[in-house]
């Protein structure tokens, strides 16, 4: 049976350009595509741009620009994005795009045709910020300003003719739902929160608006725009072409393996995007995961506190493998994190220049000049070797099961603790004392050799490009890299031409203080 996994970022609103909590959910998801495209599985990895609502036509409408030529404009930013973080991304949706317009409407005609959508009136707080409404209990007034308590948005009340979804008929379901799939949410705090939320009651929710025009139009009745969000969250059927019900890509990679985003946003992912679905008798996604934010200090970037932090000058500082190993590493998932300069610094210095560059070079060097610069032949292992080299075959699958538990912690640990042990195994056995006993000097080699493939296999999905610029050592490229090779204990080819390799990391010299 083929093994499908279908991943997906948030859909970036692109009322101001990219920053650094775009870039980290977009290279976490990467890291798990890459991952599960090593492991034979066939990936679909989604991203995009989220380009209706109210705030895009007056961010638009202040640029002095139409909302289509302001989207164009923004989300090309995106788009170009997701090629310098060297994303692996299979498409990238536009909910301006006819394919997705088309799902939404098709997808609204189903959840009318069920008695879910009805028309009247609704009043209350809304943000055009966060694109949502809000309960008189979610809202607090500061200075004389109505705000939202969760997301420190300003909120303005709204009394309008609606169309409304019938939230409240799906409480009990969703509350029994999740509690048949209780890995359904992660992490456990956001399946809390998500919970005790629906446990408070459901209200139906306005999902239609007639004060502006940039949306898509309700069908048979264009004076309403469809409500941002359900747009929004039906990118994930239209990049599946879930309209054409016999279309291959739905039946091929739906339900979505993961819908990851960030924590902001949860509600809307693990209580409407459910809710919809269910009324419309589609099958719901296997996960919601809520990770944490990138902080600027303590607080959250927004472009209206000014403090966004702009991957791109750090990228171009130090290098884009550097960053995507910090964030990855240093970030514990699912909490929040921030970007510590001296932090990053160390990571560079540490782990890639010292611990993983260094041993590179370090073992191709000693191959070249003692093993006539070939792969060697004549190895025998004993205890030691097989006891290092192992580790990596008998913990394949708990890594795989670490992966599907989304458990990245344990993985970068694992790498680390890795190379540790790389290094503590070749200065330990000094090869460089076996002069007089080939074989011996041989195998050590071998082995060393053969632990920086498994190490650079693992490294793949975080550092793509310089694990392969490691690999170039032994003519293996991107094709190359399947985990279940790892379980090989001689899997280089003997006797082949061990190639020289540019210095992977440069360290870092740091200014005394």
């Amino acid at each position: 049976m083929d093994k499908n996994f279908y991943i997906t970022t948030p859909i970036y609103y692109p009322s101001a350009k990219p920053h650094m909590g775009h870039a980290y959910s977009s290279i976490i998801a990467d890291f798990f595509a890459r991952f599960k495209s090593i492991d034979n599985y066939n990936v679909y990895f989604l991203t995009g741009t989220d380009e209706h609502g109210l705030k895009i036509q007056r961010s638009a409408e202040k640029a002095g620009m139409h909302p289509q030529k302001f989207c164009d404009n923004i989300s090309e930013t995106f788009k170009n994005l997701s090629k310098t973080l060297n994303l692996s991304n299979t498409d990238f949706i536009r909910t301006t795009e006819d394919r997705h317009k088309k799902t939404v409407q098709y997808l609204w005609n189903e959840l009318e045709k069920n008695d879910d959508i009805y028309l009247s009136n609704y009043s209350g707080w809304y943000s055009v910020s966060d694109e949502a409404f809000y309960n008189e209990d979610e809202i607090e007034e500061i200075d004389g300003k109505k705000i939202s308590i969760s997301s420190k948005s300003s909120v303005e009340w709204i009394e309008e003719e609606s169309y409304f979804f019938r939230l409240s008929k799906w409480e009990k379901p969703l509350l029994k739902f999740y509690e048949k799939n209780p890995e359904f949410i992660s992490p456990e705090s956001r399946r809390n929160e998500v919970i005790s939320f629906v446990k408070s009651g459901l209200k139906d929710l306005s999902v239609s608006r007639k004060t502006f025009s940039w949306g898509i139009p309700v069908p048979k009745n264009n004076n309403h725009v469809i409500y941002v969000w359900l747009d929004a969250l039906t990118n994930y059927l239209s990049a599946l072409n879930y309209s054409d019900t016999d279309d291959y890509l739905f039946k091929k990679f739906w339900p979505a393996s993961i819908h990851l985003i960030g924590k902001d946003i949860l509600r809307f992912h693990a209580i409407y995007w459910p809710a919809f679905l269910l009324a419309a008798k589609i099958d719901l996604p296997l996960k919601v995961y809520g990770h944490g934010w990138i902080l600027s200090g303590e607080e959250k970037m927004s472009k209206s506190k000014g403090n966004i932090l702009d991957p791109l000058e750090i990228i171009d500082q130090y290098g884009l493998d550097p960053l995507r190993y910090y964030l990855i590493k240093e970030v514990s998932f699912g909490n929040d994190g921030n970007i510590s300069q001296e932090r990053l610094e160390d990571c560079i210095n540490s782990d890639l220049a010292n611990n993983y560059g260094n041993l590179c070079q370090r073992v191709t060097a000693f191959a070249i000049k003692n093993c006539d610069g070939k792969i060697p032949s004549q190895i025998k292992f004993n205890k030691d070797d097989l006891l290092i080299l192992n580790k990596y075959k008998d913990n394949l699958e708990k890594i795989r099961l670490k992966i599907d538990e989304q458990n990245i912690n344990f993985y970068i640990d694992y790498i680390v603790n890795s190379l540790f042990e790389a290094n503590k195994y070749f200065n330990d056995q000094e090869p460089w004392k076996k002069k007089d006993d080939p074989i011996r000097l041989n195998t050590i080699v071998y082995t060393t050799l053969e632990i920086v493939r498994k190490v650079s296999f693992l490294l793949n999905p975080i550092i793509p490009d310089s694990s392969l610029k490691a690999l170039k050592m032994f003519n293996l490229s991107q094709k190359d890299i399947k985990f279940e090779s790892i379980k090989e204990n001689e899997f280089l080819s003997k006797g082949s031409k061990i190639n020289k390799i540019d210095i992977l990391f440069k360290k870092i010299e740091k200014k005394n203080d």
